[in-house]
């Protein structure tokens, strides 16, 4: 039974979130079309280019992200706390970016004088927006439904583009965000359209390599933080060289179809999460189908089931197999 996004999206339990949206329809989103032989490459470039702009409007950090030919995926970090610092105006500001406001809002923008029932009115509304602006299913509605628009004007057609809801997952700890994120960033290795990560095309982790080469992490992006002691840093709690090695470790396995033994020198930030070397595998190719709502280790599966007043998670045998630390 589909459930209520505010059981499935719940910045307390975890703020960070893996959101998947596909094409509904027969037409690609993306791609070459074999039936028809049209072109629909350029449009990976539309969902890069708008995730990315509302990455800067909202109070959302993106974390990972792939463009696929009839799917996209993206990880995201609900920032509470930018959500919180931001004044009045800054937040009236970004939500005109998206959307036209109120005539209160548009006075205020313009540096009209308000009466104090008017500001008190504004602010309210505001507050509004503020939430909205650091929701996940305002983000994907925002990303989605320009896509459409865009989509249905070249396609020269009207109807439904995306399927009526997105999917979501949520990380609740270090392992489920490691495997999540170099899942999708592989995207691209394991549908076979690029050979290594710094090739994959529109996706995130072309973004970190090569910004990487001289030095920076890019400003669009969640950034990572090394591997702080705190359990909720300001950044990706992983080292970004440890990271890139352990997509590039994984991709050369994915693309060659290697099976049996595996290598001796692995990334060391498998060892500091503790994760058996096949299950990392393995969870790098069956990742969102093996996995429901909730992914994490058993014991964050069974905290975050409490704290959502759920009486039981699907799949937490396999957050037990493949995502919880080997017992001591």
């Amino acid at each position: 039974m589909t459930r209520a996004r505010t059981t499935l999206i719940c910045p307390s339990t975890t703020p960070y979130y893996h959101c998947v949206s596909r094409c509904v329809r027969r037409a690609f989103l993306c791609g070459r079309d074999d039936r028809t032989g049209q072109c629909f490459e350029h449009r990976r470039q539309w969902i890069e280019d708008r995730m990315l702009e509302l990455g800067r409007v909202f109070a959302l950090d993106i974390c990972a992200y792939a463009v696929m030919s009839n799917h996209y995926h993206v990880v995201l970090h609900i920032n509470s706390a930018k959500a919180d610092s931001r004044e009045l105006h800054e937040v009236v500001e970004r939500w005109h970016r998206l959307y036209k406001g109120s005539l209160l809002s548009q006075r205020f923008l313009r540096g009209e004088l308000l009466g104090s029932a008017e500001h008190v009115r504004l602010s309210e509304v505001a507050e509004g927006w503020r939430t909205r602006l650091a929701d996940i299913s305002w983000f994907m509605r925002s990303l989605n439904e320009s896509i459409a628009r865009e989509a249905n004007r070249e396609d020269q057609c009207t109807g439904r583009f995306w399927e009526g809801r997105f999917k979501s997952q949520a990380l609740l700890d270090e392992r489920a965000l490691a495997a999540c994120m170099a899942y999708v960033d592989l995207n691209p290795i394991r549908a076979k359209i690029a050979k290594t990560p710094e090739a994959s095309d529109h996706t995130s982790v072309k973004q970190r390599i090569t910004a990487a080469r001289d030095g920076i992490q890019p400003e669009e992006l969640m950034p990572f933080a090394g591997n702080p002691r705190d359990s909720m840093p300001a950044g990706i709690p992983f080292r970004l060289q440890d990271y890139i090695e352990l997509v590039d470790w994984s991709g050369r396995y994915l693309r060659e179809g290697k099976r049996g033994a595996i290598a001796s020198e692995l990334p060391p930030i498998l060892e500091r999460l503790q994760i058996d070397p096949r299950h990392w595998l393995y969870l790098n190719q069956q990742f969102e189908s093996r996995f429901k709502s909730l992914v994490g280790s058993a014991h964050a599966v069974r905290g975050a089931c409490e704290q959502l007043g759920k009486r039981w998670a699907h799949g937490i045998r396999d957050c037990e197999r493949f995502l919880s630390p080997p017992a001591t």
